[in-house]
């Protein structure tokens, strides 16, 4: 199984039993006002199982990481990737709000970087991130992600159609 520590967190691939901590995050309308509208539980549980099976680098499906604080053992949230090609993927994060604005989701976003690109094969990792959403954009930023353009009406959010900002970060620009 797959764990990434950091000075303070621990990351391990989802399990079975983080089920209850996944479905509070997707039900959050807070922690999913950028990324869905509210999903009927057998649709998230679909999206939870779909992470379960084990997983290596060129997996399809999400590499789904449980973030927790070390010196807790509170979780905090879930970060990973998903490969698009075989060198290419897509990270993603979502953390609980008594967790956003302390630093963990960068510091778990280095470490999946760190990963990615030393261990993992990925020569370019890309975020999506729905236009407005400026504490993941500020984020990505931090990390080195490059602000690299915008789908206009790109998704359907909130009764509306939403912009999409699209990042990327090449292994040789990361540092």
């Amino acid at each position: 199984m797959l764990e990434l520590t950091t000075e303070r967190l621990w990351c391990r691939q989802i399990q079975s039993t983080d089920w209850p901590f996944f479905l509070a995050l997707y039900e959050d309308a807070q922690i999913m006002r950028f990324v869905s509208d509210p999903r009927p539980q057998e649709e998230i549980h679909a999206a939870f199982e779909s992470r379960l099976p084990p997983w290596t680098p060129g997996s399809a499906h999400w590499l789904c990481l449980m973030v927790f604080e070390r010196a807790t053992g509170q979780p905090l949230g879930v970060t990973g990737y998903v490969h698009h090609e075989a060198d290419c993927a897509e990270v993603g994060f979502l953390f609980v709000p008594q967790a956003q604005g302390k630093g963990f989701g960068g510091e778990s976003l280095r470490a999946v970087c760190d990963y990615a690109f030393q261990q993992g094969g990925i020569r370019r990792l890309i975020a999506t991130v729905t236009a407005g959403n400026t504490p993941s954009k500020g984020l990505l930023e931090k990390t080195g992600f490059i602000l690299e353009g915008e789908l206009r009406e790109a998704f359907w959010l909130n009764g509306q159609w939403q912009n999409d900002w699209l990042f990327g970060l090449l292994r040789h620009e990361y540092r």
